[in-house]
């Protein structure tokens, strides 16, 4: 796999993608949120009326093209980076994500995105299973009070109504969902470098692991 690859994992709301896509930018590297990607899937399977909880149902990403390109996620080249965020995504995302066919096809798609070039990848199991030999791998973690809070101001500017107690149970329960399915769950890597952000900006946490893959890459001679 020519090229650097940073891995990024972490919970609900600890800030990944945003964080992700502002150190690819800065990097001039490439981006890839692979949370969108399983929510694209969930909306492809509710708008083709399949049975969610039949995994024989998801047979149609044999022929589905997705692909997370510049921030945005296509389905068979249309945008649906705005309409995977939908209410109805969200509550399914866990289920249709907990399916090993679905996860088996997303990271065959994962890895050959990746394939060529700098990378920065962020998921739930970028560093144990799409890319378990990265460059740098970053845990991110916050408390669950500041992850809730975060989510809380995204929907506001979103415009949508939410009390923060909701927010915070839907993260709870996404947390054990996430951490407790058969299918890779979300877990550290051993070698993962692990960042708490509950007390810092995001310019902090940028600027941070930008600092440890320089560090990385004087070290193997990059």
């Amino acid at each position: 796999m020519p090229g650097y690859k940073l891995a990024i994992d972490g919970p609900a709301g600890s800030g990944k993608s945003t964080i992700s896509s502002l150190i690819a930018k800065k990097l001039g590297w490439t981006h890839i949120d692979t949370g969108a990607m399983y929510r694209a899937v969930t909306l492809l399977a509710i708008e083709l009326k399949i049975d969610l909880h039949d995994e024989a149902s998801y047979r149609f990403l044999e022929s589905a093209q997705i692909h997370y390109d510049f921030d945005r996620i296509y389905i068979n080249d249309r945008d649906v980076t705005e309409a995977i965020r939908s209410e109805s995504v969200t509550q399914n995302v866990s289920l249709v994500s907990s399916f090993p066919y679905v996860r088996k096809r997303l990271v065959e798609l994962q890895q050959s995105a990746a394939k060529n070039g700098n990378i920065v990848m962020d998921g739930r199991d970028i560093g144990t299973v799409v890319l378990p030999n990265a460059d740098l791998k970053i845990f991110l973690t916050a408390n669950v009070e500041e992850r809730a809070k975060r989510r809380y101001k995204e929907n506001v500017k979103k415009g949508k109504q939410a009390q923060i107690s909701q927010v915070i149970e839907d993260i709870v329960i996404r947390d054990q969902k996430d951490s407790t399915r058969k299918e890779s769950p979300l877990r550290k890597a051993s070698d993962a470098v692990e960042l708490d952000t509950t007390f810092l900006t995001i310019e902090e946490v940028v600027n941070k692991i930008i600092e440890l893959t320089d560090k990385k890459e004087i070290n193997h001679g990059v």
